[in-house]
């Protein structure tokens, strides 16, 4: 029997969450992956693919012909639904778009910032029991938008040496033409040092297990990083205008995603609380991923039971979830007072998964309190920003004495000297 655990929310709640930032073991298992791909290249690859994904592939590259089979062998509805959620993906990125920006000033000075998309980027989508077309969209799209040219994908193998149709009509959609079969720490591992076969990229995104997401700690620095992403998480903000079975079921559609998975609900209505406690119970029986669920609630969902609607803010605040859902009287009107979270839907019909597949924001999101100083997946991190800075001579000798006393404040004598040089004669040469 499993019960949401009713709380009320005092000056200093403890927020539970599941943080895995993996063992000593297995640290060392991904430090041995990186560094036997790095040395053997492909044949590291093969030969991890076979051992964990348990089959032995001829070739890593997926062909045109897998491309167009799994495609012709895809629900022609659902490929419909593919495109128009790309659609909405792609129209809501290309808001962010930057253009390069030039200022000049009457004495001749020039500041700018110079916006250049990365070169490449690798997307990681996970295989496993569940195939994800949505993490291709959502990882590919931005990065398209943003004029990245080579976008390489990687996702592991199943047994009979393919990719989910739905992962590959969904990389079809998005416009990649590179995609490999290789999954786990060897896969990142190809893509931040390269093999024989794949080049390495500039940035590596997507989620993956915690071999996944040890493997891209490890190679930070080498390359760019997204994030490393901890198990999903929700909030629920509601008043007594909530509906239990809409707020339990919003719940438990993050609860089935993974056992360490974090549900909350923060209300001002005990009766809300306590009919959607019941609710969760009743609903749990009903899904197919029920014994994911149900573990995911009992560790780590909870009911914050608050006095006003300005401490259960408070109690969102200090969560500051991936999503949060607001449910409540003028919705709209609480959302200037919401400071961390990184998805906010407001109102009754919008659903987490609303975003989560089809509105078109995005749903790569921080975890584990991060919303606090990150944001979600966007087109600036595919992006570089480039100062530009022209001084003309008049700006530069009205400045020159400024300049050289700051370095010498900081000691660096040989700064001031490269100003002072300047000084001694007509900066540009007759």
């Amino acid at each position: 029997m499993i019960d949401m655990r009713i709380q009320k929310v005092t000056d200093d709640i403890s927020i539970q969450r599941s943080v895995d930032n993996g063992t000593e073991e297995q640290r060392k298992i991904v430090l041995e992956i990186l560094e036997s791909v790095r040395r053997e290249g492909d044949r590291a690859l093969l030969a991890y693919t076979e051992t964990f994904d348990g089959i032995k592939l001829d070739r890593m590259r997926v062909s045109e012909e897998e491309i167009h089979e799994a495609i012709q062998s895809f629900d022609p509805k659902l490929l419909k639904v593919l495109e128009e959620a790309a659609k909405n993906i792609r129209r809501f990125h290309e808001k962010q778009r930057r253009e390069t920006w030039i200022t000049q000033d009457e004495n001749g000075t020039i500041l700018g910032q110079k916006f250049t998309p990365l070169d490449s980027v690798g997307v990681y989508v996970p295989g496993g029991t569940a195939a994800y077309p949505s993490s291709v969209l959502m990882n590919v799209l931005p990065a398209k938008v943003a004029g990245v040219k080579r976008i390489v994908m990687v996702s592991p193998p199943d047994q009979n040496g393919k990719l989910p149709a739905g992962v590959l009509a969904a990389a079809h959609i998005a416009g990649v033409e590179e995609i490999w079969k290789v999954g786990g720490a060897q896969a990142i591992a190809a893509l931040a040092y390269g093999t024989e076969s794949i080049q390495p990229v500039d940035k590596i995104v997507g989620p993956g297990n915690i071999y996944v997401a040890l493997a891209k700690r490890e190679v930070f620095g080498k390359v760019d990083i997204d994030m490393i992403a901890g198990p999903s998480e929700i909030a629920v903000l509601a008043d007594d205008t909530a509906l239990p079975h809409e707020v339990a079921a919003d719940l438990l559609s993050q609860a089935e995603h993974d056992p360490r998975a974090t549900s909350v609900l923060v209300t001002t209505s005990r009766t809300l609380a306590e009919e959607t406690a019941r609710e969760v119970q009743k609903q749990l029986e009903q899904l197919p991923r029920k014994e994911i669920a149900k573990q995911s609630i009992d560790e780590y969902g909870v009911i914050y039971l608050a006095p006003t609607m300005e401490k259960a803010i408070e109690v969102v605040n200090q969560i500051a979830p991936e999503h949060l859902e607001i449910v409540a009287r003028n919705a709209l009107e609480l959302v200037p007072m919401i400071r961390h979270a990184g998805a906010i839907f407001v109102g009754r019909f919008s659903s987490e998964p609303v975003g989560d597949y089809f509105a078109g924001p995005n749903h790569v999101l921080p975890t584990n309190g991060t919303a606090r100083f990150s944001s979600p997946l966007n087109v600036d991190e595919f992006i570089k920003k480039s100062s530009i800075i022209y001084y003309s001579e008049t700006s530069f000798r009205q400045n020159a004495e400024k300049i050289a006393a700051f370095a010498r404040l900081e000691g660096l004598e040989a700064h001031a000297r490269a100003i002072e040089s300047r000084l001694k004669k007509p900066v540009r040469p007759e």
